[in-house]
């Protein structure tokens, strides 16, 4: 059994962190893009792997939202969710530790947290591979699925979504 510990994130979990979203997203959310057009999908994220400093402010500040959780093990990042009171931006988890429990451990911390707010609903705007998992989580779909964009890319897809707390 694997033993996760879910925390705030550091600035010194920037690179790793940045890393497992540009790989994960790419892999699970993006598959239809072209390799060439990967980095106006990825954004910021395309560097992740930069030891550039310019690159590494760039990914730490894509990073940033007034909550950062992480989930770990055995001294790896397994997962990472970013959100605010009421809205969650992303959810990501390495592949190596997809149905785990990772990613319904972080969903269950940000709803506490946003408990402790008195937020009484949260929102978000699921990739459509993510749907089944947010469902799952006691999320609703709240429209249609809708036209989004990735950073600079189009043609992105989402599914909004929400809960009430």
């Amino acid at each position: 059994m694997l033993e996760i510990t879910i925390r705030n994130y550091e600035s010194v979990d920037a690179v790793e962190t940045g890393i497992l979203i540009a790989d994960t997203y790419w892999k699970y959310n993006l598959s239809y893009v072209s390799e060439d057009e990967k980095e106006e999908y990825l954004g910021g994220f395309y560097f992740s792997r930069s030891a550039e400093k310019k690159h590494m402010e760039k990914v730490a500040g894509l990073i940033s939202a007034p909550l950062v959780i992480i989930a770990e093990t055995a001294g790896r990042i397994a997962g990472v969710l970013r959100g605010s009171p009421g809205r969650l931006h992303s959810l990501f988890v390495h592949e190596d530790f997809h149905r785990l429990g990772i990613g319904s451990m972080l969903v269950s911390h940000f709803e506490d947290e946003c408990c402790k707010k008195k937020t009484a609903k949260i929102t978000l705007a699921a990739s459509l591979y993510a749907v089944p998992f947010y469902t799952s989580q006691g999320y609703k779909k709240s429209t249609g699925v809708r036209r989004s964009w990735s950073f600079s890319g189009r043609n992105f897809y989402i599914q909004p979504m929400k809960k009430l707390l």
